[in-house]
């Protein structure tokens, strides 16, 4: 369980634990999409990417992962799945050849706009859950988290270029460090 500044005594075991109360939280909110949506609707991962797609024309995957937080491996599957029912397109990027941008098809946009309404519905389902006057705090903490996973990636690189940079360093001041404690080779002066 993790400690915060917040004085408030939390319960021992899983009524204190936050990732288990998130993890809680999530299925109920995955439940209540997946009544919303129906047996015929877009997953909530799904939806996500089409409303991602559907924002800005010829996104990379790299740019849906950013944009949805889905992990690469998953979304790459989860674009070829949707590719193939004919939800999304895919074609060279015109900013990098090596990648392939991805765009909504018509099947795709008419899937998103059936989906909307519904998304919608289940999204006050679950606010309606909550005291009104809690709502809006709820969404600016779940917000600041969402934040903080975005950012997370960008961390562990600058994290690991520093302790790259420290290792170098270390290893740049070990040399000197032995190269001053070797003694220097005299040098013999021969007479001419």
């Amino acid at each position: 369980m993790v400690k915060s500044g917040d004085k408030t005594k939390r319960p021992p075991g899983l009524d204190g634990s936050p990732s288990h109360l998130m993890h809680r939280a999530l299925q109920l909110a995955l439940d209540i999409y997946t009544e919303e949506a129906g047996p015929d609707g877009l997953t909530q991962r799904q939806f996500a990417v089409l409303e991602a797609a559907s924002r800005k024309a010829g996104l990379t995957q790299t740019d849906l992962v950013r944009a949805t937080g889905i992990d690469r491996s998953t979304l790459a599957d989860l674009v070829a799945r949707m590719t193939a029912k004919g939800l999304l397109e895919r074609e060279r990027s015109t900013l990098d050849a090596r990648a392939k941008a991805v765009r909504l098809s018509a099947e795709g946009e008419a899937a998103l706009a059936t989906a909307r309404p519904r998304v919608e519905a289940a999204d006050k389902r679950i606010m309606a859950l909550l005291p009104k006057g809690k709502r809006g705090a709820f969404l600016e903490l779940l917000a600041a988290l969402a934040g903080e996973a975005d950012a997370a990636p960008l961390k562990a690189k600058a994290e690991a270029k520093a302790a790259k940079k420290a290792e170098r360093e270390a290893k740049k001041a070990a040399k000197a460090e032995k190269k001053a404690g070797k003694p220097k080779k005299a040098k013999v002066l021969e007479a001419a």
